[in-house]
C-alpha cells in the first residue's frame, strides 16, 4: 500500500512538472518565443557555465598548488581559502549538470514537436524539406551534447581529488602533512588540465551550435 502511495505522489508529481513546462512553452510561444530559441539560449548559458567553470577550477588549482608551495605563514588561512575554492568548484559543476540537463529537456521537446509536425504537411517537397533540417539538427546536437557530456564525466574525478586533499589537511595542518600532498597535486593538476581541454571543445562546439541554429 505505501508502495502505491509513492507511486502515486512521483506521478503526480511529473504530471505537474510536464504541466508546467508544457505552460513555460505557451507562455513563451505568446511573445513569439519558441523551442528553437530557447535551445539556443539554453546552449548559450551552458557555454557560459563551462567558462565560469574553468575559471573557478584554475583558482582552486592555484590555491592547492599555494598550498603545497607553503614555506612559512599561517596555514589555517591557507586551508580555509582552499575550502572556498573547493566548496565553488563544487557549486560550479552543479551548475554545468544542470544547465546540460536543460539543454537536454528542450531538445528533447523540440525533437519530439519537429517530429509530429512532419505527419501534418500536405505538401511533399517541403515535408522533405523539413525532414532534412531535422536530421541535420540532430546531428549536430548529438556532436554538441556529447561533449558538454565528456566535459561534465571530467569533473567528478577532479572534486573527489580536492575533496581528499582538503579533509587531509583539516586535520592535519603542519609542514609535514603538507609535504606530503606535493605528490598529489601533479595528479590534480594533470585532471584539470584535461577538464579544462575538454570544456574548451564544449565550449567551441556551443558556438557551432548557435551559429548554425541561427542560420535559420
Amino acid at each position: 500500500m505505501i508502495n502505491k502511495i509513492k507511486l502515486l505522489c512521483l506521478s503526480c508529481v511529473l504530471m505537474l512538472l510536464a504541466g508546467c513546462q508544457t505552460a513555460y512553452y505557451s507562455a513563451m510561444e505568446q511573445v513569439g518565443v519558441h523551442k528553437r530559441d530557447i535551445l539556443v539560449d539554453r546552449v548559450e548559458e551552458a557555454r557560459e557555465s563551462q567558462e565560469e567553470a574553468q575559471e573557478q577550477f584554475k583558482d582552486a588549482l592555484e590555491q592547492f598548488r599555494s598550498v603545497v608551495s607553503f614555506d612559512g605563514g599561517e596555514l589555517d588561512k591557507l586551508y580555509n581559502r582552499l575550502q572556498g575554492e573547493y566548496d565553488d568548484s563544487v557549486e560550479a559543476a552543479e551548475d554545468v549538470s544542470n544547465r546540460i540537463r536543460k539543454v537536454e529537456q528542450v531538445s528533447e521537446d523540440l525533437f519530439e514537436e519537429w517530429e509530429e509536425e512532419l505527419t501534418k504537411y500536405s505538401n511533399q517537397n517541403l515535408r522533405n524539406q523539413s525532414a532534412a533540417k531535422l536530421r541535420s539538427t540532430k546531428t549536430r546536437y548529438r556532436d554538441l551534447i556529447r561533449t558538454l557530456k565528456q566535459a561534465e564525466k571530467r569533473m567528478p574525478p577532479v572534486l573527489s581529488a580536492l575533496q581528499d586533499n582538503v579533509l587531509f589537511l583539516k586535520h592535519n595542518l603542519n609542514a609535514r602533512a603538507i609535504g606530503s600532498l606535493k605528490s598529489e597535486y601533479k595528479g590534480i593538476k594533470s585532471n584539470i588540465d584535461l577538464l579544462i581541454r575538454d570544456m574548451e571543445k564544449a565550449i567551441n562546439e556551443s558556438d557551432r551550435f548557435i551559429a548554425k541554429m541561427s542560420e535559420g
